[in-house]
């Protein structure tokens, strides 16, 4: 079994279930197959599981390690983004509505990609490398949105919330709309929700 699932956190995980989602943050693994750091790149993507018929072994010497994700909104919670090759009508889209969400930085659809993982990776990444997380009230979140509440990852859809675990989520919970949570979600990318991008979810 290969540590190589990611949670709503943005830890690389070791679990037996396989994933929806791959997902590249360049070289993280030695030759052992061991997980030796967290990231390499400031591009985290998220890519397609099948691709033009192409196939990979998982965690090669020397080669980008594949990442593995539950669905889409887990992969944006850790703070991953639409390939631009694989998926490129996802990225094209994702771009749209992050410039949309996120008028004030005056970016266009001309602006290399590379800006906006600047600022992703300011939202995921603290300076002692702990996960960003901010406070905000439950009843002004979108849908898609991952909050940590006694240091468990939650979906909110449709006002509940659903606890994520590698295996699926469970049955919905029910928080008052004005508790204040920390949420999981880098902010950008809860604004990109605001303005109408739906990710995909597995509830």
């Amino acid at each position: 079994m290969l540590q190589n699932r990611v949670n709503p956190f943005g830890d690389i995980i070791k679990t037996p279930e396989r994933g929806s989602w791959l997902g590249n943050r360049g070289v993280l693994h030695n030759r052992q197959q061991e997980i030796v750091r967290s990231y390499r790149l400031k591009a985290w993507i998220t890519c397609a599981l099948d691709f033009r018929g192409r196939h990979r072994e998982v965690m090669q010497p020397d080669c980008w390690t594949e990442l593995f994700f539950q669905d889409e909104a887990t992969a944006f919670s850790a703070g991953h983004r639409p390939c631009f090759q694989c998926r490129y009508k996802d990225h094209q889209r994702f771009k749209k509505f992050w410039l949309e969400g996120n008028a004030k930085y005056n970016f266009n659809m001309k602006t290399p990609i590379a800006q906006i993982d600047h600022i992703l990776h300011s939202e995921r990444i603290a300076p002692d490398k702990s996960k960003v997380t901010y406070e905000e009230r439950l009843n002004l979140l979108p849908d898609g949105t991952f909050i940590s509440h006694n240091g468990k990852p939650y979906l909110l859809v449709n006002s509940l919330l659903y606890l994520w675990s590698p295996g699926g989520y469970d049955k919905p919970t029910h928080f008052p709309d004005a508790a204040t949570l920390q949420i999981l979600t880098p902010r950008s990318l809860v604004n990109m929700y605001r303005v109408g991008y739906v990710p995909q979810m597995d509830v």
